[in-house]
């Protein structure tokens, strides 16, 4: 995406005279400024873009070039880092932390450690697959300590409030930066961004707040899923150190064969096999299906490779309209071995007219693998 106009980003006119851009780019820094924005990647995005615009026209051989060539006319000059730069580092060089919003927002920020993900798989019968099911699982992982309900202290006596930042979870400092002296705030290094600390750690959990256990977790796993598919539950992971968030539970598929039908993207396929008899002349013959089974009518002269075609016997679409097809694929099964009687009578029926193979352009009916559809 071409990048905008740095006057336009800032909101002043060409001719703007430093002290309007100094004071148009705190105007932007204010109001997107992560610590009034939290969780917002489009206003970080804004954040960072109103940084990059204050960088080039609050400096005069930046901003000449730009004047005279455009986006163009900085490359080579550091420019193509904004987008991509850390946010620590963004607020550190262009941040101006304003007080206010600099204590509440770093302790909710910084407060505990966020757990890891886990990864499990759940096998699904194609059963299970064509309705969608309702599965209780029990996973093994990290949670809550049950002796120190999770906040890695004694008890209530061995929390104090940190000495350092007094509960704010941060400290202030002023500095001087191109835009003045402002005012920066950082992460406590003596409580990590908490706001207390720990003067007697829980003998349990030895003061991280959490240990091993299982939870059952309940899942709702959709129609259609197919082997592979990865589905994600949002903070039932292992819980995070000190009451920090819990990470996300992420849960592979693996589809477990069916006895007799073999899956092809939302169809299902049988393999039927008919001996010589009853694809001559025809049979009522009954297939497995997903739920049950179901009659088919085999019509006389069936050959090899026909596919009859059950509609809507097959898989739903995954999040959309629809299923897939049953096909069931005749196959004329031949014998190997013969009684002297079938010998006898096979043997007679070799050099009647209809027995005879056809040959050329007359074999090209016989041979083609045609479809036969029943609604």
């Amino acid at each position: 995406m071409a990048k905008r106009d740095y006057y336009d980003v800032l909101g002043v006119a060409k001719n703007a005279s430093a002290d309007d851009i100094k004071k148009a780019y705190r105007k932007k820094a204010l109001e997107f400024h992560p610590d009034r924005n939290p969780d917002d990647k489009g206003a970080e995005e804004k954040f960072k873009e109103a940084a990059e615009a204050y960088d080039v026209l609050s400096d005069g051989d930046k901003k000449a070039r730009y004047d005279r060539y455009g986006h163009d006319g900085l490359e080579g000059m550091g420019m193509s880092g904004f987008q991509g730069m850390d946010m620590e580092e963004l607020l550190r060089r262009y941040g101006v932390v304003f007080g206010a919003y600099s204590g509440g927002s770093h302790r909710s920020r910084f407060s505990g450690r966020t757990g890891s993900n886990l990864r499990i798989k759940i096998k699904m019968t194609l059963e299970e697959i064509s309705t969608g099911v309702n599965k209780k699982i029990k996973v093994r992982k990290q949670i809550n300590c049950n002796t120190c309900g999770g906040s890695g202290a004694r008890d209530a006596k061995s929390i104090e409030r940190c000495p350092t930042c007094h509960g704010m979870g941060s400290i202030n400092r002023e500095m001087n930066t191109f835009l003045g002296r402002t005012t920066m705030s950082e992460i406590c290094p003596v409580c990590h961004g908490e706001g207390q600390t720990i003067t007697t750690s829980c003998n349990t959990c030895k003061g991280e707040g959490r240990a091993y256990g299982e939870e059952t977790i309940e899942v709702d796993i959709p129609a259609g899923v197919h082997e592979g598919i990865q589905l994600s539950l949002s903070g039932r992971g292992n819980v995070g150190v000190k009451g920090g968030p819990a990470g996300d539970l992420n849960i592979s598929i693996e589809e477990i064969p069916h006895d007799d039908l073999k899956r092809e993207g939302h169809h299902v396929v049988y393999e039927l096999y008919l001996n010589f008899v009853d694809a001559t002349v025809g049979a009522n013959v009954e297939v497995p299906a997903i739920h049950g089974h179901i009659r088919l009518t085999i019509p006389p002269g069936t050959q090899s490779g026909k596919v009859f075609v059950l509609k809507d016997k097959g898989l739903p679409v995954l999040q959309g309209y629809g299923r897939g097809d049953q096909l069931v694929r005749a196959n004329v099964w031949t014998p190997k071995k013969l009684s002297n009687e079938e010998q006898r009578l096979l043997e007679k029926l070799r050099e009647m007219p209809n027995f005879q193979a056809p040959s050329g352009k007359e074999a090209k009916g016989y041979s083609d693998r045609t479809r036969e559809v029943y609604e």
